[in-house]
């Protein structure tokens, strides 16, 4: 059971700091193991790998963003650690299958 509690520590901390670099060493120390094996673990628990998990998280926060603020898509862009639009166009893509700016100007009922 402290596996789990450790494991939901570490996930809280990669949620707190999506907005900031997440350090891999502060996510395994949090969570008590090697990288090797939290990412293992990880990848067994969530059917995806650590980088990827982050990735999806936020570009699912730029979205809420991009609906919910006046915000540019350059801004969100780089808030989320893209340095240039047209890879977080491709990653935003990837992810929902729609341009940002799509998603910026659908309204969710």
């Amino acid at each position: 059971m402290k596996w789990l509690e450790n494991l939901s520590n570490a996930i809280a901390y990669i949620e707190d700091n999506l907005e900031e670099e997440i350090s891999y060493d502060e996510v395994v120390r949090i969570a008590c193991c090697s990288t090797y094996y939290f990412q293992r673990i990880f990848s067994y628990v969530t059917g995806i790998s650590l980088s990827e998990y982050i990735r999806r998280r936020r570009m699912t926060q730029a979205a809420f963003e991009l609906q919910r603020t006046n915000q540019k898509v350059i801004d969100v862009a780089l808030k989320y650690g893209y340095s240039s639009p047209t890879a977080f166009n491709r990653a935003f893509q990837s992810v929902h299958g729609i341009a940002p700016f799509v998603a910026k100007i659908l309204v969710v009922n």
